[in-house]
């Protein structure tokens, strides 16, 4: 379980949609405290799904073999299907000349934009189709000592770890953080397609790989 949820935490923070809107709201007019409301909310979204998955299966994984633990590899494998044809339509689109897309509402009154409002954003960005994948490995967890219980609250934290360093460097290094907020989205914007395909093969082989084997097993 600890590997699969590191591996799929590391995965959300390497998303480059979500983490291109952090930036944005990190770079604007009292950014630092609209980013920590950012984190915040997406922290909050998080710990809600893992605490809310707990509590339904009540902390009872199925049995192996059962038909409910067979649906949680379904589920696993099909999200790793669908990973493993966005990273083959992104590769694809490479190199295309690519439509230009309206600026969203939000992006355009962004310096006007208030700590609630980002921390409502924060959700809205989420990649939950990634979040799904670390519900089923919980839903097959039995959370029976305190390392199961860091498990998850290091899930949390890897989903997290490029925005919250982001933060502080903003929070410490105000002049130069903008600079490298400026580069990093620059950066971000003419590699996006290579992200999600590296991102989306390692991940969706490794759901579909896993699974099938304890299907098989």
């Amino acid at each position: 379980m600890i590997l699969d949820l590191l591996l799929i935490g590391l995965v959300i923070t390497l998303e480059p949609i979500p983490l291109t809107a952090f930036i944005l709201v990190l770079a604007s007019k009292g950014g630092v405290r609209k980013g920590a409301a950012f984190i915040f909310g997406w922290l909050l979204s998080l710990a809600i799904v893992v605490a809310g998955t707990v509590l339904i299966t009540g902390n009872k994984p199925p049995k192996p073999s059962t038909a409910p633990s067979l649906a949680a590899l379904a589920v696993k494998i099909a999200i790793g299907v669908v990973l493993v044809l966005i990273a083959v339509r992104q590769w694809r689109k490479m190199g295309k000349p690519k439509k230009p897309k309206k600026t969203p509402k939000w992006q355009t009154g962004i310096d006007n934009m208030s700590p609630w409002y980002a921390m409502g954003l924060a959700p809205l960005t989420q990649p939950w189709g990634l979040v799904a994948a670390g519900v089923a490995t919980i839903v097959e967890a039995k959370l029976s000592s305190w390392q199961s219980y860091i498990a998850l609250f290091l899930f949390c934290l890897v989903a997290t770890a490029i925005y919250l360093a982001m933060e502080l460097y903003a929070g410490f290094r105000p002049e130069k953080s903008q600079a490298f907020l400026t580069s990093t989205r620059a950066w971000i914007d003419t590699h996006t397609d290579q992200v999600i395909i590296v991102v989306s093969l390692v991940l969706g082989f490794w759901l579909v790989g896993k699974s099938i084997y304890l299907v098989v097993t």
